[in-house]
C-alpha cells in the first residue's frame, strides 16, 4: 500500500489509540508531552519528536512499518497535523464541552483506571522465580525433547534494490543488527532480526534451504521468497537432544505467566466479590434484549462493508 494512501487509516488509527505505547515511547514520556524538538507548530500549538515517538510506538504493528521511512514519516507527521487541526477547530465548535464527549470521556477514565489497577496487581502478584521454573522443566523434561535446529537473523525488504545497498553496507562493516532495526520490513525487526532457535519444516523452503546450509556466523547472499528479498546471517546451531533448563528458559516463562495471571485475575476478582454487597436482578437480566445498531438496524446486522486493513508484513517463520 502506498503511503500517500494511508493518510486516512493513520489519521483513524492515531484517533483512538490511547493504550500500547512501548518501552521507548515510555522513556520519551519521562520527558513530558510536548517537550522536545519540534517538527510543526499548528496555530501556536507545537509537535514534538517526543509526540511522533509516542504516537508511533501506539499504532497497531501492521501500521508501524508504514511511518519508518522519510515518506512515512513525513505522511504520520501530517496525519498528527491534520488531528491538531480538527481538534482545534472542534473546540471552537464546541465539541469538547458536549454532553457525548462528556460521557464519552468519563466511560473511557473508567476503563483507564480498571486497566491500570488490574494490570498493577497481577503484575505484583504474578511473577514466576526461578525456582517455579525449574520446578516445572523438571516435571515437563520430555516436552523439551527436539531435533536439531539454528538460529538465524534476517534482514528483510521489498526490493532487490534495496537489499543490494544493505549487502554492500554489511561488506564495509555495517552492523547487521543495525541495518536489520532499520530497514527490516517484519516483526524481528527490533530484536536485529533474531529469528530464534528453529528446526527443519519451521521455515519456508527457499528461506531454510540457504539458512541450513550456511556455516556459523555466516552471512548469505540475497535470497529472494514470496515475502520479499531476505540477506540471512546464522548464529547459532546444536543437535538433536534435550533442551537444558537455561535454554527453554524464557519458554518455561512465556508458558506459565498467562496461566500465574488467570489465577490471580480469578483469585482478585472472587476476592472483590466476598467484601461487596452484590445483589444480580436475574429476572431482569433475562429481559434484556439486544441493543439496535446505529440507524435503526438490529443488533448484527451489517450497515455496509467494513474498510480494508492493510496487510500486516508476511513473516516467514512458521506460528
Amino acid at each position: 500500500m502506498h503511503f500517500t494512501k494511508t493518510a486516512a487509516v493513520l489519521l483513524l488509527a492515531l484517533c483512538v489509540a490511547v493504550t500500547g505505547c512501548k518501552q521507548k515511547a515510555e522513556s520519551e514520556a519521562k520527558k513530558g508531552p510536548g517537550k522536545g524538538t519540534v517538527l510543526a507548530e499548528v496555530n501556536g500549538a507545537t509537535i514534538t519528536d517526543n509526540d511522533f515517538y509516542k504516537e508511533q510506538a501506539a499504532l497497531p504493528p501492521y501500521l508501524k512499518p508504514m511511518t519508518e521511512t522519510p515518506e512515512g514519516k513525513k505522511e504520520m507527521l501530517d496525519t498528527m497535523v491534520v488531528r491538531e487541526l480538527i481538534l482545534q477547530q472542534a473546540k471552537k465548535d464546541g465539541i469538547d464541552n458536549s454532553p457525548e464527549v462528556a460521557a464519552k470521556l468519563e466511560d473511557l477514565k473508567k476503563r483507564v483506571i480498571v486497566e491500570a489497577y488490574l494490570k498493577k496487581k497481577v503484575e505484583e502478584s504474578s511473577n514466576i522465580s526461578d525456582a517455579d521454573m525449574k520446578a516445572f522443566y523438571e516435571k515437563n523434561k520430555d516436552k523439551f525433547q527436539s531435533g536439531a535446529q539454528i538460529r538465524a537473523s534476517h534482514i528483510l525488504v521489498k526490493s532487490e534494490a534495496e537489499a543490494k545497498d544493505i549487502q554492500n553496507q554489511l561488506k564495509n562493516g555495517a552492523s547487521f543488527e543495525e541495518l536489520a532495526k532499520k530497514h527490516s520490513i517484519d516483526g524481528a525487526a527490533q530484536k536485529g532480526g533474531d529469528l530464534g532457535w528453529f528446526g527443519k519444516g519451521s521455515m519456508i523452503p527457499d528461506f531454510e534451504k540457504v539458512a541450513f546450509g550456511l556455516k556459523q556466523g555466516e552471512t548469505s547472499g540475497i535470497v529472494k521468497t514470496q515475502f520479499g528479498y531476505h540477506i540471512i546471517k546464522k548464529t547459532g546451531e546444536r543437535p538433536a537432544g534435550a533442551r537444558s533448563f537455561e535454554e527453554v528458559k524464557d519458554q518455561i516463562k512465556a508458558a506459565m505467566v498467562p496461566e500465574r495471571q488467570q489465577e490471580t485475575f480469578k483469585k482478585l476478582k472472587d476476592d472483590l466479590k466476598k467484601d461487596a454487597k452484590l445483589s444480580i436482578k436475574e429476572d431482569a437480566l433475562k429481559e434484556l434484549k439486544g441493543a439496535p445498531a446505529e440507524g435503526g438496524k438490529e443488533a448484527g446486522a451489517a450497515s455496509g462493508a467494513e474498510p480494508a486493513q492493510p496487510a500486516q508484513p508476511a513473516q516467514p517463520k512458521a506460528p
